[in-house]
């Protein structure tokens, strides 16, 4: 009974082996067994006489079956040997060197067995070399496969470690891509061979190289470069018909490793976006760590940004206030998929209902605020300038009055560029909301009250980006309004890693402006996105001009006074002067928006923010 049971078990176990292994355990055993025959045959001659014959198949026996198990324990048949490192054929040579030893033994104490020295010696040697280079030559021969194998002639931008793995990963696996060679600017590089693939040229030489070569994509491997140089190797690859893939930078390589499945296509973030900026983390987690935060328009792109991102500081509760349900029901997801420990309290309300922000006060004592609730489409602010005074007005002035009331630490309120010198109700509606702040700054003084103002951000909702993309998918005409219009673009987590780094920076009655580096046409960033989907502009996708919306200037401003700004600790961050005087009864004659129609709203707004104008009166 017990032997069939066991017989039954050496089966399972037999037909649990997959059959690419057991093609391994025979080359082995072959390789094995050839050895030992050499060894002997190079010791005495090709035909063994037969006083060594019976210690020849005793010594192959017992060196195959023994070095076989030392595999197997070592779990070397397990390895993925195409793609194999010298990690793996170490520990082979490692396992391999027990089996030797063990052997060795073994042989000592076999009466009447007989190995020559150097017949041990020529077997041992020639089973490492034959094993190892059995496994490494079907290696080299898979990647020869490659090589010859139809696909994409491309070309690798970068010779340093990055693009040196990528181009051993592109040949080591099947891959559409076939390697043809490096470009760098490094001139110790030029002419060398780098895993295997000649380095033809600098970037000057891109255009020759291309042609040359017979290119059809290139691959930029320069996880450090800057937005500004992956912009200009886009632009001149892009204008040579090549398609380009990239790999994402380092902080986004975690895992360091580096490998085609990486790749990416190139996106707009890459050539807009800045060098990651260093944050005091210490800082902003000493005003955050075990804090009870209120973030609201939790929902929207920058408020769930900032709570994302508030989150690595151990606050001990986070308020999500939010008027739009889904948002909010969409941002608790996105937390249970982090499996956060932080509590969350989700809260649907309106930030201009007074009686209801009343109550989450009451009920929640935030000690920090982020208010990020607003109106921001200037178009619908336009149609709507009841609705943009009674939430950015109001609404802000209900917060900020309830923060000073309830003892709050510090409040956080986000604005705009739109808010200099504005020319749209919802710019007029973000002034008089930092005129607000900056009120309460003086009513409040135990709360540090605090404005941060910065321009647009890619991937916000109401971003011209969403809608020049279904543009081009429908085939075009791309529409831009004006071929002059100007923009200041940021990253959402760029520009909220800055919002956090003024909170923790901020005493106290600041308004902060970020740095938003050059401002970008609207035009050429239109121009971009075309190429970044395969499509020339003007030839496969026609761009159009519309025209200035109700409200729009053709540049925005960041300060009222550039000649007047003080800098921070941070080298991103400045402090703008003030703008007019505060009008007095502020208070009041916000409160008094609540009662009034819409052209009444309008000529409040007039009074009470002076700098607001109309675009035409400005020419």
């Amino acid at each position: 009974m017990k032997r069939s049971s066991l017989l039954i078990r050496c089966r399972d176990l037999w037909l649990k082996i997959p059959e690419k292994t057991w093609r391994l355990y025979f080359l082995d055993l072959s390789i094995l067994l050839f050895s030992v025959y050499m060894g002997y045959a190079l010791r005495l001659t090709l035909y063994i006489e037969h006083a060594y014959r019976d210690d020849l198949l005793i010594s192959a026996t017992l060196f195959s079956a023994i070095t076989i198990v030392f595999f197997h324990v070592g779990k070397l048949y397990s390895i993925y040997w195409n793609q194999a490192s010298i990690e793996e054929y170490a520990r082979l040579a490692r396992w391999y060197a027990f089996s030797c030893l063990t052997f060795m033994l073994v042989e000592r104490f076999i009466r009447g067995l007989v190995v020559p020295r150097s017949s041990l010696a020529i077997m041992l040697l020639l089973g490492l070399f034959l094993i190892t280079g059995s496994r490494f030559s079907w290696r080299l021969f898979r990647a020869s496969l490659n090589r010859v194998s139809k696909g994409k002639r491309t070309l690798i931008i970068g010779a340093g470690e990055a693009g040196s793995y990528l181009a051993r990963d592109l040949k080591r696996n099947s891959s559409n891509l076939i390697p043809v060679g490096f470009v760098d600017d490094d001139p110790v590089k030029l002419g060398k061979n780098i895993a295997g693939l000649k380095v033809l040229g600098s970037t000057s030489d891109l255009s020759s190289i291309v042609r040359g070569k017979k290119v059809e994509s290139a691959l930029i491997a320069m996880p450090t470069a800057s937005s500004g140089k992956i912009r200009s190797l886009f632009g001149i690859l892009s204008d040579l018909g090549i398609e380009v893939r990239v790999l994402p930078s380092l902080r986004d390589l975690a895992d360091g490793k580096v490998s085609v499945n990486k790749l990416r296509n190139v996106e707009l973030q890459d050539l807009l976006c800045r060098d990651p900026q260093k944050l005091d983390l210490e800082g902003i987690r000493s005003i955050i760590r075990e804090k009870r935060v209120l973030v609201t328009g939790a929902g929207g792109s920058i408020g769930s940004e900032i709570c994302l991102q508030l989150l690595k500081y151990e606050p001990s509760s986070l308020i999500l206030l939010g008027h739009g349900e889904h948002s909010i029901y969409k941002l608790l997801q996105n937390f249970e998929d982090r499996g956060s420990s932080v509590e969350f309290l989700p809260v649907i309300g309106d930030v201009a209902d007074e009686m209801a922000m009343k109550e989450v006060f009451s009920a929640y004592r935030p000690e920090v605020i982020f208010h990020a609730a607003a109106h921001k489409h200037v178009p619908l602010m336009e149609s709507n300038p009841r609705e943009a005074c009674r939430v950015n007005g109001m609404g802000t002035y209900i917060i900020s009055k309830l923060a000073g009331q309830h003892g709050c630490e510090r409040m956080v309120m986000i604005s705009t560029d739109k808010a200099v010198n504005p020319t749209s109700v919802m710019g007029a509606t973000k002034r008089l909301a930092e005129m607000v702040v900056e009120k309460k700054s003086q009513q409040y003084p135990g709360t540090a009250y605090m404005t941060v103002r910065f321009g647009n951000v890619l991937g916000s909702r109401g971003s011209v980006i969403p809608r020049f993309e279904k543009q081009i998918h429908k085939g075009g005409p791309v529409t831009v309004t004006h071929r002059e219009m100007k923009r200041y673009f940021m990253l959402i987590p760029e520009a909220v890693s800055l919002v956090l780094q003024a909170a923790a920076i901020g005493k106290g009655g600041e308004v902060f402006v970020l740095d938003m580096g050059e401002p970008v046409l609207i035009l050429e960033m239109a121009e971009m996105l075309i190429r970044l989907h395969g499509y020339e502009p003007y030839k496969d996708i026609d761009i159009e001009f519309s025209g200035s919306r109700p409200g729009e200037k053709l540049f925005e401003e960041l300060f009222y006074d550039p000649e007047h700004v003080e800098r921070t600790s941070h080298t991103k961050i400045f402090i703008s002067k003030p703008g007019e005087k505060l009008p007095h009864g502020l208070d009041d004659e916000v409160l008094s928006l609540a009662g009034l129609d819409d052209s009444q709203c309008l000529v409040k707004l007039h009074d009470l923010v002076r700098e607001f104008t109309n675009p035409m009166d400005r020419k």
